[in-house]
């Protein structure tokens, strides 16, 4: 059980939990999941297992903040433009290529969570699942609601646009690079001019 911090606490000790974070994220990218040991991360962390094991209670726990600091971040913004301003069509084009622009732009976490979901916990996978479930059942309901009023076509099920379209979003890790051709920002501009095309409304004005 982990030590309940002040909120003065909070301020002074959030460098050391974010240090912890980086190396372990660095590590996993170049060692694997698997390969990386808890006293590797705390070396380059610079901190001893007593301090990493205050702020997570394992590596599972470590991975999962890794995938989840990300998935929390995009919930907010998946939020903020579905109960924003604008048309549906508009804000379903913003919240898909804001989601790909935010996982190429933390796209080692996620690489590193995709690769190694199958070895957490059976009850942190579960509890992943559900977090990523939240966040696309948000994004499926603007796809359902365009459907009911007609803005969409709903020749094919909101359920399966979304699974389609979520299942490129995840394949960016495999194929994306920051030096590339195209930015994250032009990619996910492509990825929801693509999405609002198959739902038979492609003009969106930019």
């Amino acid at each position: 059980m982990l030590r309940r911090v002040t909120k003065g606490d909070h301020v002074k000790e959030e460098p050391v939990r974010q240090r912890i974070l980086a190396e372990a994220t660095r590590l996993f990218a170049e060692r694997g999941f698997e390969g990386a040991s808890v006293q590797e991360i705390v070396v380059a962390a610079g901190v001893t297992k007593g301090a990493m094991y205050h702020y997570f209670d394992s590596k599972d726990d470590l991975l999962h903040e890794i995938y989840g600091r990300v998935l929390r971040m995009q919930t907010d913004r998946l939020a903020q433009i579905a109960d924003g301003p604008g048309t549906l069509k508009e804000r379903l084009h913003r919240a898909a290529a804001d989601v790909v622009e935010t996982t190429t732009a933390n796209l080692d976490d996620s690489k590193i969570f995709f690769r190694s979901m199958h070895l957490l916990a059976p009850e942190t996978r579960k509890t992943v699942r559900a977090e990523r479930r939240r966040y696309h059942e948000r994004f499926r309901d603007l796809v359902a609601e365009g459907q009911r009023t007609g803005v969409f076509s709903d020749r094919v099920p909101a359920e399966l646009v979304v699974d389609y379209f979520f299942g490129s979003v995840h394949h960016l890790g495999t194929w994306f690079h920051a030096d590339g051709p195209l930015s994250g920002a032009q990619v996910g501009r492509h990825f929801a001019d693509l999405l609002l095309t198959s739902l038979g409304a492609a003009d969106v004005d930019q």
